[in-house]
């Protein structure tokens, strides 16, 4: 038996799998907690923010603006975050930068992009 609070909605309901032969989900209050309940078990995700460089560090008004925010557009395996981050570390962008602007497109032939999360110009 593994214990969850499930993080849909703000509700934040006890959630109770049992994974012993067949997965089975108690405490949720609608069919989304049944479903992240098992997502989280069988293969978890998490959408993953951070930031990376902008080449020659310009100036943006008064600060100088070293480094831009991004996350990623879907969530990504959880097991794969640390490449993930590996390659947004190693990212050198050149401005302008508009928020929603994919940095990287499907990262490692996965349905994962990686958009900026702020403009920058």
């Amino acid at each position: 038996m593994r214990n969850l609070t499930c993080i849909v909605c703000p509700i934040g309901c006890s959630l109770e799998i049992d994974d012993c032969g067949s997965l089975s989900v108690t405490g949720n209050g609608c069919p989304r907690g049944a479903v992240y309940a098992l997502e989280e078990i069988r293969e978890p995700k998490r959408v993953v923010t951070a930031t990376c460089l902008i080449d020659d560090a310009q100036t943006t008004g008064a600060v100088r603006v070293k480094r831009a925010p991004v996350k990623t557009a879907s969530p990504c395996p959880r097991e794969k975050i640390p490449a993930l981050l590996d390659d947004i570390y190693k990212l050198r962008l050149s401005l302008p930068v508009k928020a929603g602007d994919a940095v990287i497109s499907r990262w490692n032939g996965e349905d994962i992009d990686v958009v900026a999360t702020r403009t920058i110009e």
